[in-house]
């Protein structure tokens, strides 16, 4: 069990505590102990039992417990407050903007225990009786449920990649020699995936039959050639079955999006698909360049495949550096030298350190006395780890008039800077494209972050006007952040053929907090492919002169340095 397993135990333990109303210091000191925990530098798993009770934060019986969830895997304390919470109740604790005071006074005052009783509530009213409650919670409350409905059963690819390729392999052993294949958006490599899809080149009963003697797989629908399952309860998997003949031209078929489908038959390429023995031959009886299934979503590639100039898209192994990354300096895992010394191994040419601006307190903020402590800290590890190198940098809070959060002289010190929104998120439209504009026309924002603010599946972005962004950011040579974690992934792709078209630089960054959130880099390249990025369009596939070079000469053009 790591670190963040056992914080996650410990904070489910103080909410359950505070909805059942126990003695709230105690609640607290699980709640503290899940914050140490989550902040640890060293797995837990591998300190020595006595010295967990000497960690700054964990107390004898915080510390009992970690002790036994390392020994047993299990937690009695918190399985006998899951046994005694009714099973709708811990659902809703998945909502936004319910604290678990609210959940109580719901839970016992309104009798609701499932998430439907909590909508039908809302739905009459019923919140605005309830103390501490007003017409804007009720509405919010209303509006996260529904959004939670919305998503439900909904997974990021980085949540399902891993399955949906080992059931892949798994099956492949099964049919073999006969071919399968991911098809559908798992293939094309889709940010949000509703189900997994595979094509079997055997009959449906074929298919019917040695699935149902698989752990985990439930049939729950059967039609023609295809066959939807329930997969370990958690998952929809979507069989496709055909002949070893028709494979390629059904896996052609069930790969691409409906809109590619269509253009490519507008195109004349219907004619093609009939006897292909390969995907390859498809495209060149078509006459077209072969379109890798990541970019088969019926936007542009079509005719860029006519013309024989589709991208060469970007790879993970084209990123040559570590662009927004956080140390412990703010709420990083890790200290400064450490994530330098973990890229450095990793095989990347620079660090782009950008710890958070002094207004975000909750993320302990540098203000400019720690500011420069840690440039100082960089000029000491430079020249002790040259030629890897450390750019200054900081991830500036855009603030609600849209200024940066330092004053110019202390904005003058960094290499680059990223600015970003994270306080204030809901605001109009108006509201956020007057806030953002101003950032990207300030001369030291060099990365706009995270566009859009969003985390996908949980938390819809704030209203921009991208078009009118992009644009922004060509005229003041401002890159725009893709924001590689696999909850952002913002910008969103459909929105990078404009920024090629206007010579706008991406730049696909891991936000990293610890030193494996570096490997996020993959989902960030993957989304950026579907988006046709090339390794020329991306500020994290410069090597370290050519970032160097670039900002000098950026700062020359701002007239920021002479």
């Amino acid at each position: 069990m790591d670190n963040y397993a056992i914080a996650d135990n410990f904070a489910l333990l103080s909410k359950l505590m505070d909805i059942h109303g126990e003695n709230s210091f105690k609640a607290k000191s699980f709640a503290s102990a899940a914050f140490t925990i989550e902040k640890l530098p060293a797995q837990l798993k591998e300190t020595p039992r006595d010295q967990i009770f000497k960690i700054k934060g964990i107390g004898d019986s915080t510390g009992k417990a970690i002790v036994e969830m390392l020994d047993t895997q299990q937690f009695g304390l918190l399985d006998h407050y899951i046994q005694i919470t009714p099973p709708g109740i811990l659902e809703i604790m998945k909502i936004k903007g319910l604290g678990p005071k609210k959940i109580a006074t719901i839970w016992k005052e309104l009798e609701v225990e499932s998430m439907g009783e909590l909508l039908y509530a809302c739905n009459e009213n019923r919140l605005l009786l309830l103390k501490g409650f007003g017409q804007k919670t009720q509405d919010s409350v209303k509006q996260n449920i529904e959004f939670y409905l919305s998503n439900k059963h909904r997974f990021l690819f980085a949540e399902v990649a891993q399955t949906g390729n080992e059931l892949e392999k798994q099956l492949k052993g099964i049919f073999d020699p006969a071919p399968v294949s991911t098809t559908g958006a798992f293939r094309r490599n889709a940010v949000i995936i509703d189900e997994i899809e595979f094509l079997i080149a055997a009959t449906p009963e074929s298919i019917q039959q040695q699935l149902s003697l698989l752990p985990g797989f439930k049939l729950t629908s059967a039609a023609d050639h295809n066959a939807v399952w329930s997969y370990e309860e958690k998952y929809k998997i979507v069989t496709h079955a055909c002949t070893v003949e028709a494979f390629p031209a059904q896996l052609f078929l069930t790969t691409g999006a409906a809109a590619f489908i269509d253009k490519f038959n507008a195109a004349g390429g219907n004619a093609a698909i009939d006897g292909a023995h390969s995907e390859e031959e498809i495209f060149s009886r078509a006459d077209m360049a072969f379109i890798p299934p990541c970019l088969r979503e019926g936007i542009n590639e079509i005719e860029q495949a006519r013309g024989r100039n589709l991208p060469s898209l970007i790879q993970p192994g084209d990123i040559k550096g570590i662009i927004h990354s956080h140390s412990q300096w703010s709420d990083g895992l890790y200290t400064l030298e450490e994530m330098a010394v973990a890229a450095q191994k990793q095989g990347f040419e620079y660090l782009v350190i950008s710890d958070h601006s002094r207004s975000a307190f909750y993320a302990n903020g540098l203000d400019a006395d720690r500011v420069l402590a840690q440039q100082s800290q960089v000029d000491e590890l430079n020249a002790k780890m040259a030629p890897f190198r450390i750019f200054k940098s900081i991830e500036s809070d855009i603030l609600n008039d849209g200024s940066l959060d330092y004053p110019d002289e202390i904005l003058a010190t960094f290499d680059l800077v990223i600015a970003s929104v994270h306080s204030n998120l809901k605001m109009t439209e108006e509201k956020a494209m007057a806030r953002l504009m101003k950032a990207i026309e300030n001369p030291y924002t060099t990365i706009l972050g995270h566009m859009t603010g969003r985390l996908l599946l949980s938390r819809n972005g704030y209203p921009v006007d991208h078009k009118a962004i992009i644009d922004a950011c060509a005229a003041n040579q401002v890159v725009i952040e893709l924001n590689a974690h696999p909850r952002r992934l913002d910008i969103d792709w459909t929105w990078l053929h404009y920024a090629i078209e206007k010579n706008v630089l991406i730049s696909i960054d891991p936000d990293a907090h610890s030193v494996e959130g570096f490997s996020d880099i993959y989902y960030g390249t993957l989304a950026a492919q579907k988006g046709g990025i090339t390794r020329t369009n991306n500020l994290s596939s410069f090597t370290v002169d050519q970032l160097n070079a670039y900002l000098l000469e950026r700062k020359k053009r701002k007239n920021l340095i002479s």
